[in-house]
């Protein structure tokens, strides 16, 4: 394998010593690179003697750096190879609920142990072989994987591959190397909850020398199902049962390793009815990106930013366009900044998911379309507030294909992405 050289990252070890765009990089320390993870992991040494190809000619080039410092070579992809694509066909896959129309790159179903470790991306393993096992155990890669069920014949059910099952014991050998798993259970009602979810815990509670944090989240379900398994969403009692179940594990975790290792997402508290945790429950945030403590997370860094926050210099009047999830709490906060500061007005509106379905009520899901439906003729002052959990990662373009100034034009208003935490919202509220 080799990968050809598209650009050299100026002053960086490689343009230092002559390396060209048109090279081709064939190996680092007399190891073969296949992709990024080759790249970066044997890279990494102060001293790299390189094997690369020019007009057919092999060079032998010697380069002096810093330890983890980058060589400065660039590629035509960031994997420097193909995104590997999934091979499940999942009863909840959400992609398979997607209406057509959307983002183009919303449609491609990724599986790649590469952007888990990179990205935080998580994986079912039913793509990977011994040799990528091995290679992930000699790279100590830190991996992120979707479990659902540890029960072989209902994980090679809920997932439509008959390699579903027997890749599970993979991750015995992962922990047994020492490699840091976060685990995911996306749970149905009435397929993988109850005692199929006691099982899972049970069983991953046996690989817990490898196991970091496991979320538990339910799965989620857009109104374009048709054709699709039938499945429905978790009853607030459901949800209060899977708090519970949860929370026996949690204490047992707790008792014997000092962590409660697995939690349930925010939204099975909120479908409960029950009062989202307070910050000791998330301990360090484990599955934040997971949707597992946002709100609990949102609250307190907001509340303390509030208390040292001195009022505006000029008036503010915003507002905030947010997700049902989030309404409620997001209400809240931007009540209490109104009561401590009388030069500030912001106002809150909830933007129900016309386009995958009202059941769809994650923030970072919304469509410009449904913001531009929503707010049109609202009064909605100087400047509208939105979580950048919206828009495609760098970019200012939404699930539907429009971009911020679509929004603006539309709304006659200045749009502001903002981030997920609770100072980066106080701060926008604010003029900061």
């Amino acid at each position: 394998m080799s990968a050809i050289v598209t650009g050299i990252v100026k002053r960086s070890p490689a343009a230092r010593c002559g390396i060209k765009a048109g090279d081709e990089l064939l190996s680092i320390n007399g190891h073969n690179i296949i992709d990024v993870l080759d790249y970066m992991f044997y890279s990494a040494e102060p001293v790299i003697r390189l094997t690369m190809r020019r007009d057919g000619k092999y060079l032998m080039l010697k380069i002096t750096k810093e330890e983890y410092e980058g060589l400065g070579l660039e590629f035509e992809t960031y994997l420097m190879d193909k995104k590997r694509s999934c091979q499940n066909k999942c009863i909840f896959c959400f992609i398979d609920q997607l209406p057509k129309g959307l983002r183009e790159t919303l449609y491609f179903k990724d599986d790649d142990a590469r952007l888990s470790f990179l990205q935080g991306n998580y994986i079912t393993l039913t793509n990977l072989t011994d040799e990528d096992i091995d290679r992930i155990i000699e790279m100590k890669l830190k991996i992120n994987i979707s479990v659902h069920t540890t029960n072989p014949e209902l994980r090679c059910v809920m997932m439509n591959n008959k390699r579903a099952g027997e890749v599970l014991g993979y991750m015995k050998r992962l922990a047994d190397a020492g490699i840091v798993m976060n685990c995911q259970i996306v749970l149905c009602p009435g397929i993988n909850d109850g005692d199929e979810l006691r099982r899972t815990l049970t069983d991953l509670w046996r690989l817990m020398h490898g196991i970091y944090s496991i979320a538990v989240v339910p799965a989620g379900l857009t109104k374009h199902r048709e054709g699709l398994y039938p499945l429905r969403e978790f009853t607030p009692e459901e949800a209060s049962q899977v708090i519970d179940l949860v929370g026996e594990f949690q204490r047992s975790f707790l008792e014997e390793y000092g962590a409660r290792v697995v939690y349930p997402s925010d939204e099975f508290f909120l479908r409960a009815g029950r009062a989202i945790p307070g910050e000791y429950y998330y301990e360090d945030y484990p599955q934040f990106e997971n949707g597992v403590g946002m709100l609990r997370s949102l609250i307190s860094e907001f509340t303390a930013s509030l208390e040292k926050s001195a009022p505006p210099r000029v008036p503010r009047d915003v507002t905030v366009a947010t997700g049902s999830l989030a309404y409620e709490t997001v209400k809240n906060l931007c009540d209490s900044v109104c009561h401590k500061f009388d030069n500030v007005k912001c106002s809150v509106y909830e933007i129900k998911n016309e386009l995958l379905g009202e059941s769809i009520t994650v923030t970072g899901l919304l469509t410009a379309t449904d913001i531009i439906a929503q707010l049109k003729g609202k009064p909605l002052g100087t400047e509208l507030l939105i979580s950048d959990a919206m828009l495609m990662r760098d970019s200012d373009m939404f699930l539907d294909d429009m971009r911020i100034p679509d929004v603006e034009k539309a709304l006659r208003i200045k749009v502001r992405p903002v981030g997920n935490y609770g100072g980066d919202l106080l701060g926008a509220i604010l003029g900061r």
